[in-house]
């Protein structure tokens, strides 16, 4: 379907890539790796004729289609999320010049109606528009734009950083079934092991082929950089000694032939390079914060709203010294209001919230503008505090977080959202504060750096509360997690496994297909109403809407399936018409085609039936 052959490209006297090779088959998956400034994004321009490579040659299957999602989010203009959902062609397309062309047909409206709800828009935001979004969900509307039109190559950058667990969980089911061939540039590493059959990576200026999942690939990075170092050493030996040779017996006569002989054949040796110095993790000691109380941070019967959105009412939290807990829930559940009100950035509105003994707190988001004096270098900035740890550790931990070389240099003016983000991430593992709060803390960054970031967090004596999507980042860090669901959260005391393992046991004692006399209640309510003011009444109540939701659910995704599996078939047939030369086939075909529309207009108004039904469920919960 693509196949780039030896293409090189330059911008002025730098060289970004040179003679790089590769092959795109249909139904292929492949993760495109590399450190930030490698080439990425600049091979995917070149792909999508945006700009033309130096050298070699770039060839898309005559009548493929190509989509495109950006890793930073492209503006929105007048048009509704459907309509922004439903529009056709090139992401650089002006809406303007699409939207009245647009073919809203009741099969496309539906499917694109579906892929917003699993991106976790809700049915009441399909008729807004789309400039009332913020970037993170615009971005969310244009993956849906491209996922409903189905391209034949889909060529992702980063297409999990502005999504929450549930709609990543989503995404990469949904991917999973995709036809098409897919290039992803992810550095969330659960996502791509669940997702690619193969990792390239840039690895200066060439592209270095690895079968398999992420996990594969550095398993054999590490043997193809061992087998490299052993290589690099033999040739240096073999070169030492050719040239003390010719050190010793250059200027005599009699050897002065064989002295010229060794030179030349050091001349004509193929040098091996040596391997990049593994950067995988840090290796200093990060300087500690204080200890704190053992109560760090508490909060009572807090109510918090937006206009008439109750968000919480009546609810109670105390954080402990020493926890690392990540908060989960559904989109919109609160959890960065939540992180926000106990970081003070949010005023309390009702209730009370108190910080422990001898507590310094520090927050970072990834939506917030970090404050920095902007004639400054970076370096400049990153010493700027008042007991800084050395010139060398501070040029340790900024170059773990890609500010390498003269890099340290630059003033914090030229900075992008994301090196400012990176160079706040290091302002606070420079002085870190006892208690850390953290939304979407790897969000801008390449692998690297955050298993820099791990390392640092690992090494963190203080108490830590943080929101991620990275899966991978979770499992590493969080001892304990909180679920912020319904206005209320609940303590579960062990790391992501166990969570998933207990969420998915208790929501089986519920539906009633586990004997919860069973059942250890391991989590405890440290929210929201008290387990005595829950009657029974009120329990089995909510046990027949929870049976009823998951009926209905159970019978959408049955739906959902079959409606996938039939546009599927539908476009298969459609394409055959357009090819085939015999009528006999030619009939059959369009029969088949008649009884897949069929089926097709009996399922919509079903799925749009129990879709309706389940979001109304749920918005009653």
């Amino acid at each position: 379907m693509l196949t780039i052959s030896q293409v090189t490209k330059s911008f002025g006297a730098r060289t970004l890539f040179s003679d790089v090779s590769l092959q795109v088959n249909r139904g292929n998956r492949i993760g495109l790796i590399g450190p930030n400034g490698a080439g990425k994004s600049t091979l995917f321009s070149l792909i999508l004729g945006h700009d033309s490579p130096d050298e070699g040659a770039i060839v898309l299957q005559k009548g493929a289609r190509a989509g495109y999602l950006p890793q930073e989010s492209v503006p929105a203009g007048k048009e509704t999320i459907l309509e922004l959902a439903l529009l056709g062609g090139s992401l650089n397309s002006s809406a303007a010049e699409i939207v009245d062309d647009l073919d809203l047909d009741h099969q496309r409206e539906a499917k694109a109606k579906r892929i917003l709800s699993g991106l976790a828009f809700r049915e009441r935001d399909f008729t807004r528009p789309a400039s009332e979004f913020s970037g993170g969900w615009i971005s969310r509307a244009h993956l849906a734009r491209l996922l409903v039109a189905e391209p034949d190559l889909l060529l992702l950058d980063e297409p999990t950083n502005h999504l929450d667990l549930q709609s990543v969980g989503w995404l990469q089911n949904y991917l999973r079934e995709y036809t098409g061939a897919i290039v992803l540039v992810s550095h969330d590493r659960a996502f791509l092991n669940a997702l690619v059959e193969k990792i390239v990576e840039f690895d200066r200026g060439k592209l270095v082929h690895y079968q398999g999942d992420y996990e594969a690939y550095l398993t054999q990075r590490a043997a193809r950089r061992d087998q490299q170092l052993a290589a690099f050493k033999n040739q240096q030996r073999e070169i030492a000694k050719l040239q003390t040779f010719i050190d010793r017996f250059g200027a005599k006569n009699t050897k002065a032939a064989q002295a010229q002989s060794k030179r030349k054949q050091i001349e004509r040796m193929e040098k091996i390079e040596a391997p990049e110095p593994e950067m995988a993790s840090v290796h200093f000691r990060f300087p500690q914060p204080a200890r704190s109380g053992a109560r760090v941070l508490e909060v009572k019967q807090l109510q918090h709203a937006y206009g008439e959105i109750l968000v919480y009412r009546d609810l109670n939290l105390t954080i402990e010294r020493g926890q690392r807990t990540v908060l989960v829930g559904p989109n919109g559940a609160g959890k960065s209001t939540l992180l926000k009100l106990l970081a003070g950035v949010l005023p309390v509105q009702r209730g009370e919230r108190r910080l422990g003994i001898n507590v310094e707190l520090g927050y970072f988001s990834q939506h917030r503008a970090e404050m920095f004096d902007l004639r400054r270098t970076v370096l400049a900035e990153a010493l700027a505090m008042a007991n800084p740890p050395g010139e060398q550790i501070v040029r340790s931990i900024l170059g773990a977080f890609l500010f390498r070389g003269d890099d340290v240099f630059k003033p914090v003016s030229v900075l992008s959202g994301g090196e400012k983000s990176r160079l706040a991430l290091a302002k606070l593992l420079l002085a870190p504060p006892n208690l850390l709060l953290m939304d979407e803390p790897t969000t801008h960054l390449d692998m690297r750096s955050i298993e820099a970031l791990v390392g640092a967090l690992r090494q963190y004596e203080g108490t830590l509360l943080f929101i991620s999507h990275d899966v991978y980042f979770i499992r590493q860090i969080a001892t304990s997690v909180l679920r912020v669901q319904d206005g209320e959260v609940t303590l579960f005391p062990g790391d992501y496994d166990y969570y998933l393992d207990k969420s998915a046991r208790d929501a089986a004692v519920l539906a009633g297909t586990v004997d919860s006399d069973n059942m250890n209640s391991e989590s405890r309510s440290v929210g929201g109403k008290n387990g005595k003011e829950r009657k029974r009444r009120e329990a089995e109540e909510r046990q027949a809407k929870y049976q009823l939701r998951q009926e209905w659910q159970s019978r959408l995704s049955e739906i959902e399936k079959r409606i996938v599996a039939l546009e599927r078939r539908q476009n298969e047939l459609v394409s055959t018409l357009e090819n085939q030369n015999d009528g006999d086939s030619g009939a059959a075909a369009s029969l088949e085609l008649k009884q897949v529309a069929d089926e097709l207009a009996q399922l919509l108004p079903e799925w749009e039936r129990l879709a309706a039904q389940s979001a109304g469920a749920n918005a009653e919960r």
